[in-house]
């Protein structure tokens, strides 16, 4: 996107449906003001600093790396360079800050990673059903289709299929010849 373009888009919802914070999106990555940072954790811009100030100093995040100055029209009309903090930042600063907000975004953020570590994958099903998915849409299929491709993965479903026989073995001659057969055509079809 252009520098100037702002998405309205919502991180996360409250019981309310709150917050909506018009962000910035550029470089695959999420940018907030500071005052964008107050108003989406419900706390102080002195909180925030602290926070901001512990994740440089305790090496957590490069400061190179997440902060980045964009020029913005100011309501008297004048333009001025101002910080913003990528989504690296403003995921650390949830895991830190104490509020209503900043817990509930914990709840959010551990759930995402707990099916990331259980299933493999998370996905944000309501983005891709309504939105197609953007960009990433062909990215997803390809990836998936390259997964299916996989020898293994097929293989483990052939073996999952064939175990729900009544009298299987998995030692037995025809079980064994049944497998040699299989891992022939699947290499042959690679």
């Amino acid at each position: 996107m252009k520098n100037n373009e702002k998405n309205n888009i919502v991180i996360y919802e409250g019981a309310e449906g709150q917050p909506q914070i018009e962000v910035r999106i550029e470089g695959e990555t999420v940018w907030l003001t500071q005052a964008q940072l107050v108003a989406l954790f419900q706390s102080s811009k002195a909180n925030i600093s602290e926070h901001i100030k512990h994740i440089f100093e305790e090496g957590e995040l490069q400061r190179v790396s997440v902060v980045r100055k964009f020029r913005i029209t100011a309501k008297d009309g004048k333009k001025y360079n101002i910080e913003h903090y990528n989504l690296d930042l403003i995921i650390s600063l949830g895991y830190r800050i104490k509020s209503q907000i900043a817990t509930k975004f914990r709840i959010w953020a551990t759930k995402r990673l707990k099916e990331y570590l259980i299933k493999g994958f998370t996905m944000d099903d309501e983005r891709l059903k309504n939105l197609g998915g953007g960009n990433y849409w062909k990215e997803l299929l390809d990836r998936i289709r390259d997964i299916r491709s996989s020898e293994k993965v097929l293989y483990r479903q052939v073996l999952d299929l064939y175990a729900t026989s009544v009298d299987y073995n998995p030692k037995s001659k025809q079980s064994i010849e049944f497998f040699k057969i299989v891992q022939n055509k699947l290499h042959y079809a690679t």
